[in-house]
């Protein structure tokens, strides 16, 4: 069932308005006044909904609650490094696609890149854009967060929201992924991706003193979105999500 994302749910109806939505179901599906689709609000509600009418401003669709619906009893967050290239799209439509809760573009002392504040901005408008699309294809409930750049230092400050910090590198004493998480069952995980070159040893420091465990991947060393990827998928598998 195709899905579609609003803000909030008005009685039993809801109005698919936005532009790129409407012209997808509209022009691309091709769908039609009786034809059932999936309805997520904003607070990841899910509902079952038959379209009741469609004109040029929206769709009006009659909904009915899927109270069965179940949430991630794990909630991830990747804080990730901006890789080169135009690689962080990918990076977001995967980690969508993989039920991530909430991704934070990341820039590091090492990170190659540098968005200046009104590209930073259209970035993140086009990565909204493509977990909106990505969160449709999977049939996600809820479209992730996607947080605006932050340095490297506010993501590590901002982390006591966490019950299991983990900062991933390729240097000094660490323990496999599997056995740490073997050892917790936390509800609200954030993992930290670095950059190309790892993070510095001072990152890692300040990480470690602000909670965060240092882990392995394993023995091969991952391109940033591999890596981003690597981590979400393992953690999703290892709590059943």
């Amino acid at each position: 069932m195709n899905r579609f994302f609003i803000d909030k749910v008005t009685g039993d109806k809801a109005n698919i308005s936005d532009k790129e939505q409407l012209h997808h179901l509209k022009n691309v599906l091709r769908l039609k006044v009786h034809d059932e689709v999936g309805v997520s609000d904003a607070d990841g509600n899910d509902y079952t909904g038959v379209i009741i009418s469609i004109d040029r401003k929206q769709a009006e669709v009659k909904v009915t609650l899927n109270k069965a619906a179940r949430e991630n009893t794990v909630k991830l967050t990747v804080a990730c490094a901006i890789p080169k290239n135009t690689r962080f799209d990918d990076v977001i439509d995967f980690l969508t696609q993989l039920g991530v809760e909430r991704v934070i573009p990341m820039r590091t002392e090492r990170v190659i890149v540098k968005l200046e504040e009104e590209k930073a901005e259209e970035r993140h408008k086009r990565w909204v854009k493509i977990a909106q699309s990505a969160a449709q294809q999977s049939q996600r409930r809820r479209i992730p967060v996607i947080e605006h750049l932050a340095d490297f230092n506010d993501v590590i400050f901002k982390g006591g929201d966490y019950d299991l910090k983990l900062i991933p590198n390729l240097s000094g004493e660490r323990k496999l992924i599997r056995d740490v998480l073997a050892g917790h069952k936390p509800h609200n995980i954030i993992v930290l991706v670095g950059p190309e070159g790892d993070f510095t040893p001072n990152e890692v420091t300040l990480a470690i003193n602000s909670g965060f465990l240092p882990v392995s991947l394993g023995d091969t060393v991952l391109r940033v979105a591999t890596a981003a990827i690597a981590v979400a998928s393992y953690i999703k598998f290892a709590f059943g999500d």
